[in-house]
């Protein structure tokens, strides 16, 4: 019999700690995958650049909250694409050391995002919201200082992991809170057949109705938009405009809405067409 060639497994990253949500999403998308939890998005960002991992697993937007503005950003100036989105719904736990009480809380520890989630609860109840890398890190962290009166924000399994417990569950201010994320690689992909979605970047003239027009225009191509949102440019006082659509799947439904780019719209960037989640 000959040798048995063995494959290397794909080398997925994604942003934080093992529990975390975001691995959460990666081991739903690719369970038999090596996930790798990476510090920072600028540092996911650059390792898939360097091809230190094969994808990434990004949060993009959240239902309460909306666009995580730093993965965003980068994703214009980068060369990653996106091929395809997962939803996870986002379930807070308030977890402390035992023996704490919620009246001993007086800060919460947790990953920007997610403290962000729970901002009105958490300015009720009078607590110090204390930014960190990561939902699980946050714990891991509580418990490492044993603080009764801190607290941390996080998925309710992680409390069991570092011997700490849930004092409240299902903290966070909008029962519908879901986190969509993104797959992101390098190389060219061709556009899948199911693939009826398309994230994508332009510019209009500073002209009154312009922006108006160039919507107008897709509708009438066929495009159901999502998501629209203007950041600023690379020009001090001039934006772009990012923006999800819906259209017919494939490569023609694609090219029925932007091949011809509209005449209303400039600086065109295409950042993925995939099959929506």
């Amino acid at each position: 019999m000959g040798e048995t060639t063995t494959l290397p497994s794909m080398r997925i990253g994604f942003q934080g700690e093992g529990r975390s949500y975001s691995h959460r999403a990666v081991t739903q998308l690719f369970p038999d995958a090596d996930h790798v939890g990476l510090a920072s998005f600028a540092s996911a960002f650059h390792s898939l650049r360097d091809a230190d991992v094969d994808r990434l697993v990004l949060p993009i937007e959240n239902s309460t909250t909306g666009s995580v503005l730093p993965v965003l950003d980068r994703l214009t100036k980068s060369r990653a694409r996106v091929i395809g989105e997962h939803l996870v719904e986002v379930r807070h736990a308030l977890i402390g050391v035992p023996g704490a009480t919620l009246q001993q809380i007086a800060s919460v520890h947790s990953h920007p995002q997610a403290l962000s989630q729970a901002d009105y609860k958490i300015e009720q109840a009078g607590w110090l919201p204390i930014p960190t890398h990561d939902t699980a890190g946050a714990v891991r962290l509580l418990a490492e200082h044993g603080d009764p009166s801190e607290a941390a924000l996080a998925p309710p399994e992680t409390a069991q992991e570092h011997g700490l417990v849930v004092l409240a569950s299902d903290f966070m201010d909008r029962d519908h809170n879901t986190t969509r994320f993104v797959i992101l690689a390098l190389e060219p992909v061709e556009i899948p057949d199911d693939a009826n979605k398309t994230s994508f970047v332009f510019a209009t003239a500073h002209t009154p109705g312009a922006l108006a027009l160039a919507l107008t225009e897709l509708g009438l191509r066929g495009a159901n938009l999502t998501r629209l949102e203007s950041r600023p440019s690379h020009e001090a006082w001039k934006y772009r405009f990012f923006a999800d659509m819906v259209h017919q799947p494939g490569s023609d439904g694609f090219k029925s809405i932007l091949e011809p780019h509209p005449a209303t719209m400039a600086d065109v960037q295409i950042l993925g067409t995939y099959p929506a989640a």
